[in-house]
């Protein structure tokens, strides 16, 4: 799984050096120098983890934002060490800070140890198959980064076929998950759902198994 790093940083150079040097170790790397614009991505896309520059304005705006929405660790880079006193106090739940200027090695780890200690608890909330992206916790499916509107039975449907990767679930089974309840009427009222979701998603990968159900698959 390729992560998704997300840097605010207003310092240009910077800004190029980190996302390079993120990019050889094989993570996803957007970046904006403007706070404005790092609030309109953060709610049109999901990220694994936010790089925050606390020399920005706004900062605290955006990190207040942030916290109030999604729950995806940030670490704050610094130049003052007497902003760290402010940082803890204005969120103590932070998840790591490095103070500028600092060695990239010391990014990498600070990267994957974050990452690390966040995995467990957020790996449930995103889900990937190829250009399919399903954000759990915010309720948003992406293909191709371009989000895909989708009703919330069919969100569900889709949660459950690609939390159940390449094995056939029964169109009973999907009825008993996605409705919550014992159902032995019609199951084909699922068919209607699966048409829906393809024509919405446009993408290959929900297969029909005859005679027994559906999964996601290549």
């Amino acid at each position: 799984m390729n992560y998704k790093i997300f840097a605010v940083v207003d310092d240009l150079k910077v800004q190029e050096l980190i996302k390079q040097f993120l990019m050889t170790h094989n993570y996803y790397v957007e970046v904006v120098s403007d706070a404005d614009e790092g609030i309109k991505r953060l709610k049109s896309q999901s990220y694994d983890l936010i790089l925050l520059d606390i020399k920005m304005p706004k900062r605290y705006e955006v990190v207040k934002m942030f916290r109030s929405q999604f729950n995806i660790p940030i670490i704050f880079l610094t130049a003052l060490e007497e902003e760290l006193g402010k940082i803890k106090g204005f969120d103590p739940g932070i998840n790591d800070y490095i103070t500028k200027p600092f060695p990239f090695h010391v990014l990498i780890r600070r990267v994957q140890a974050v990452l690390r200690r966040s995995n467990n608890t957020n790996l449930e909330n995103y889900l990937y198959f190829n250009q399919l992206q399903v954000d759990c916790k915010r309720i948003k499916v992406y293909v191709n980064k371009e989000e895909i509107q989708l009703t919330t039975k069919e969100f569900k449907i889709l949660q459950l076929l690609l939390r159940n990767e390449k094995k056939v679930l029964t169109r009973n089974t999907i009825i008993q998950k996605v409705w919550d309840y014992e159902y032995s009427g019609e199951t084909r009222k699922i068919d209607a759902h699966i048409k829906n979701i393809r024509k919405k998603l446009n993408i290959p990968y929900i297969k029909t198994v005859r005679g027994i159900g559906y999964k996601i698959d290549e």
